[in-house]
């Protein structure tokens, strides 16, 4: 797998990243590897890399209990087809399943820079080694959806392949 974006672990050592070839720079703030476009950081890391990520776990808590007591206002919403969403199409909402959510293909996620996605599960995350989260734009004129406003709510583990 690749990983677009920045990744980091807090408050554990670096070593809790596994999987991953990093080397680190010459300041030890931060690592890399040819497997992320972005870079690592870790608790484990030089300053000022320990008090961003406890400001970042904080702020992780605070976005997490908020989209976990978000509810969706559509019957529609809730348990598609499953937990099996490879190949779907998702618009702006809060989606609720009451099992796993896996993908082993592409999901498409449309909107435009103001849409908010919360995907919340009682279990896992399961995306396969091909999958992928696609953005496509909605056609507003109001820009492609953000990252950002993705967010993914679990109470089991999020599993990315391999």
């Amino acid at each position: 797998s690749v990983i677009t974006g920045d990744i980091a672990c807090s408050p554990i050592a670096g070593t809790a990243m596994t999987g991953f070839s990093f080397t680190a720079d010459a300041s030890n703030k931060f690592s890399t590897s040819a497997q992320l476009t972005g870079q690592a950081y870790a608790a484990s890391f030089a300053a000022p890399t320990p008090a961003t990520l406890t400001t970042a776990v904080l702020d992780m808590g605070i976005a997490y209990t908020d989209a976990s007591q978000r509810v969706t206002t559509s019957p529609a919403n809730l348990n598609i087809n499953a937990g099996a969403i490879s190949g779907l199409t998702f618009t702006p909402g809060v989606y609720k399943w009451d099992s796993a959510i896996t993908f082993g293909g592409d999901i498409y996620i449309k909107g435009n820079r103001d849409s908010l996605f919360i995907f919340q599960t009682v279990s896992n995350i399961v995306a396969g080694t091909a999958a992928k989260v696609l953005l496509v734009d909605d056609g507003s004129g109001n820009g492609w959806p953000l990252a950002a406003n993705i967010v993914w709510v679990s109470a089991g583990v999020l599993d990315v392949g391999t």
